[in-house]
């Protein structure tokens, strides 16, 4: 197990390789592991090993951080493909001198309370930091065609009843009459909506209770933001 010399053109294709369907060299979160294999490249990989230079860089962004990354960091002859010779020369001295450093001691010994609380701080931590990016807003662009009983309908009252309609991240767009036929016309109006707050049967219900002057209303387009 292992890449090889990560200092030489065949170590990185060996990385690079590995990485092609990986984001991280163990799990998928940042860790430990990755640090390891990092400190062992000497700089970053050349642009057409696409994959290498990509986590490289990514992992570079975590320079200030590496330290309370979780996991434990292990000789380098630990990770990478299976089927590929371990060169580093990470024996059982390597082993040791490990262990002497390792904030969080050896998978072969009892960890010790102060290296559990450590290192259960420092992924709450970074659990922490991952919590406060901002979550993406699923966001929807919805025209509604909403149909008068006859031709003798207001349609400046009913859109006025249309628009009195609130709701957090609800916004009311541009608005149209329509032809439908014998003179009658719908008002055909556009609204912005947060997903997870409004949706289309709300909307329906609140604008069907208008039965004084709304007969039915229609989904006209639907359309994901």
């Amino acid at each position: 197990m292992g890449f090889g010399d990560l200092k030489s053109p065949a170590g990185l294709q060996v990385l690079n390789d590995y990485l092609a369907d990986k984001s991280y060299i163990e799990g998928y979160v940042p860790s430990q592991a990755d640090v390891a294999v990092f400190e062992a490249v000497s700089g970053p990989p050349p642009a057409d090993l696409c994959h290498a230079l990509c986590w490289y860089n990514h992992i570079k962004s975590y320079e200030k951080e590496k330290a309370s990354l979780p996991g434990v960091k292990k000789a380098l002859g630990k990770y990478g493909p299976a089927d590929v010779e371990d060169t580093t020369g990470s024996g059982a001295t390597d082993s040791k001198d490990d262990d002497d450093i390792d904030l969080f001691g050896s998978d072969d010994e009892e960890e010790s309370e102060e290296a559990k609380r450590l290192r259960e701080e420092r992924l709450a931590q970074y659990e922490s930091k991952k919590a406060k990016k901002p979550a993406l807003v699923a966001k929807s662009s919805i025209l509604l065609d909403v149909k008068p009983w006859d031709d003798e309908t207001d349609m400046a009252k009913l859109e006025e009843c249309v628009r009195s309609i609130q709701a957090d991240s609800l916004v009311w767009g541009s608005s149209k009459l329509v032809p439908v036929g014998y003179g009658i016309k719908k008002l055909q109006i556009q609204c912005v909506v947060e997903d997870d707050k409004v949706g289309t049967d709300m909307l329906e219900e609140q604008i069907t209770a208008f039965e004084d002057y709304v007969q039915s209303m229609d989904v006209a387009a639907f359309n994901k933001i």
